[in-house]
C-alpha cells in the first residue's frame, strides 16, 4: 500500500470555502487540471508562482504514492483580450502586430514557458493539451448544450444563456456571488451585442472578415470560448467527474465559474470535487502589471538585469522563496525578501550536505527524529503548509549543525531516517536543487574554480565591472557563488 494510506490529508476546497479531508473518486489515483498560460507573451511571474505551487502539489501526491494524472493546458487561441467577449483574441493580435502567423506567436511562447518552468525545476504534467487540438470536442459539447435549452444562437455566435441556466442551478456557487447582484452591477448591452443578457457569455464566436485564427462549424466559420476550452480538455483526459482542478485566484470568477456552468449544463452535474486557487504575487507592495512598469521577468530575476533587484538569484533560492509562503496567502516580491531568502537557502544547503559527513554514534539521540519526521508530514497534509514544513527542516538544520558543533549526538539508524526524510522533502518535493560541494565534480569545479580566480583578481584591481559580470553570467547559467570568510564557493542549480 501506499504512504496515502497512513496520510490523511486535509484540502482547502474553494467551492465549500473550508478545508476538507481529500478523498479521491478512485483509490490510489487521482486527476488534476490547472488552467496553463495562454502562450501570447513572456510567462508572468504570478504564473509561475501558481504553477509552482501546483508542481509542489503534484509532487507531493507523487511522495504519498497516489497515481497522479497531472493536466495542465496550453491556450492557443480563444482567449480575447478583456477575458469576455469583446476585443482581439490575444494571440491573433500579437500576430497582426508583428506580422508574423498566429502559430509563430504559439510556438515561441510556448518554448519560453517551457524553458522557464524546466529552469525552476518543474515536473512535466502528464499531460499538455492545446486548445487548437481539441476544436472537434468543444463543438459536440456545444451541440449538447444547444439541445438541453442552456445555450442560443445569434449571427452565427453560441451563447451561453446564464439566466435560464440558474433557474435550475446556482450561477456564482464558486464564488459566493448570486445572480440578483451580477445583474445589477453590469451594465445594459449597447444595442451592438448578439447576446440576450450582459451575463451570457460565448462558447462559440462567429469570426470577424478581419480575424486571423477561424474554424468551420455547424454555426459559422468562428472560435471557441475561452472558458469552454477548458471543460473540454479536462473532461476529456480526467473525464465528467474528476478530483482536483486548479488555477490562480484571478480564474475563479468567470472562468472557473463558466466552467462549471458548462459542465452541469451538458453532464447536469458537478464536474470537479476540489477547487483549489492560488493567490497573487506583488511587488514592493504593489501589483504587478506590465502597464505600471511595476514587473519583472523570471529571466530578468536570474541575470540581475532589471531595475528592481541589486543582483541576480538562481532558480533554486527563488522557489525556496516562493515556497516560503503558503501558495493560498499573497506573496510580495522584493529584493529585500530575495536576499533573506538566499540566507536561508544556503543555511539549508549546508546543513544537508553536512550530512554525508557526520559520524554517528550509539548514544541516545539529542533530538526525536520520529516526531520531527512526523510533524513534516503533518504541515504538507494540512493544506500543503510549506512554511511549516521549512520551519521544520530548520529545526532539523539547527540540529544538524550542533552535531557539527560536538554539541549533540545521532545514532546510525536515526541519522539514516533524517537523511532521507531531508532529501525527500528539501528536493523531491519542495523540488529545490541539490548543492554540489567543489569536489563532486572534478572538471567543473576546476573551470568555476578558474572563474573564482579571474574574479578574485578582477575585484583586487577594482574592476567591479568585471568582477559583477562574471558572478551574473554564472548565475544566469544556474551557478551561485557564495564570498565566505574561508574564500569563495558554489552552488549549483
Amino acid at each position: 500500500m501506499g504512504k496515502y494510506t497512513s496520510n490523511i490529508l486535509q484540502i482547502y476546497n474553494t467551492l465549500s470555502g473550508k478545508k476538507e479531508v481529500f478523498k479521491p473518486i478512485s483509490e490510489g489515483a487521482i486527476g488534476m487540471y490547472v488552467c496553463g498560460p495562454t502562450v501570447y507573451s513572456n510567462v508572468h511571474l504570478g504564473n509561475v508562482r501558481t504553477f509552482m505551487s501546483f508542481d509542489m502539489i503534484f509532487r507531493y501526491f507523487k511522495h504519498l504514492d497516489y497515481k497522479v494524472r497531472y493536466v495542465r493546458n496550453i491556450t492557443d487561441a480563444g482567449h480575447l483580450e478583456n477575458d469576455a467577449d469583446q476585443g482581439e483574441d490575444r494571440i491573433a493580435k500579437k500576430a497582426r502586430l508583428e506580422q508574423i502567423e498566429p502559430m509563430e506567436v504559439v510556438q515561441r511562447y510556448t518554448v519560453d514557458f517551457h524553458t522557464i518552468l524546466n529552469t525552476f525545476n518543474f515536473l512535466p504534467p502528464s499531460i499538455e493539451p492545446t486548445a487548437t487540438g481539441h476544436i472537434v470536442e468543444q463543438i459536440e459539447i456545444i451541440k449538447s448544450i444547444l439541445d438541453k435549452g442552456f445555450a442560443y444562437e445569434a449571427n452565427g455566435s453560441i451563447y451561453f444563456d446564464v439566466l435560464k441556466y440558474n433557474e435550475a442551478h446556482h450561477y456564482g456557487i464558486l464564488s459566493g456571488r448570486n445572480i440578483e447582484d451580477l445583474i445589477h452591477n453590469t451594465r445594459g448591452l449597447d444595442g451592438q451585442s448578439d447576446k440576450k443578457n450582459p451575463q451570457d457569455f460565448a462558447l462559440w464566436k462567429k469570426a470577424e472578415p478581419q480575424h486571423i485564427m477561424r474554424w468551420p462549424s455547424p454555426w459559422s466559420n468562428g472560435f471557441p470560448g475561452w472558458h469552454l476550452e477548458c471543460t473540454a480538455m479536462s473532461t476529456k483526459y480526467l473525464g465528467e467527474n474528476f478530483d482536483i482542478h486548479g488555477g490562480g485566484m484571478d480564474l475563479k470568477f468567470p472562468h472557473h465559474e463558466c466552467e462549471i456552468a458548462q459542465a452541469k449544463a451538458w453532464h447536469n452535474h458537478s464536474p470537479v470535487n476540489y477547487w483549489m486557487h492560488a493567490n497573487m504575487l506583488t511587488l514592493n507592495g504593489q501589483k504587478m502589471a506590465k502597464s505600471t512598469g511595476n514587473n519583472i521577468l523570471p529571466a530578468e530575476i536570474l541575470s540581475g538585469k532589471n531595475d528592481k533587484l541589486t543582483k541576480g538569484f538562481s532558480p533554486s533560492v527563488v522557489r525556496f522563496f516562493m515556497m516560503q509562503a503558503h501558495y493560498r496567502s499573497i506573496l510580495d516580491f522584493s529584493n529585500e525578501a530575495l536576499l533573506a531568502s538566499e540566507k536561508g537557502f544556503l543555511k539549508l544547503m549546508e546543513a544537508v550536505t553536512s550530512l554525508s559527513k557526520i559520524e554517528a554514534t550509539e548514544v541516545v539521540n539529542d533530538f526525536d527524529i520520529i516526531k520531527w519526521k512526523s510533524n513534516c508530514y503533518a504541515a504538507m497534509n494540512d493544506d500543503f503548509n510549506t512554511p511549516i514544513l521549512i520551519a521544520e527542516l530548520f529545526s532539523a538544520v539547527k540540529y544538524i549543525n550542533q552535531i557539527k558543533d560536538n554539541k549533540a549526538s545521532i545514532n546510525n539508524s536515526s541519522l539514516a531516517v533524517l537523511t532521507e526524510t531531508m532529501q525527500q522533502f528539501v528536493f523531491d518535493i519542495l523540488g529545490l536543487k541539490t548543492a554540489v560541494s567543489n569536489d563532486q565534480n572534478h572538471k567543473l569545479g576546476e573551470t568555476i574554480e578558474l572563474l573564482i580566480k579571474m574574479r578574485n583578481e578582477a575585484r583586487a584591481l577594482k574592476d567591479f565591472a568585471l568582477s559583477d559580470k562574471i558572478r551574473d553570467e554564472l548565475i544566469g547559467i544556474g551557478i551561485q557563488l557564495k564570498d565566505g570568510k574561508d574564500g569563495t564557493t558554489f552552488l549549483l542549480d
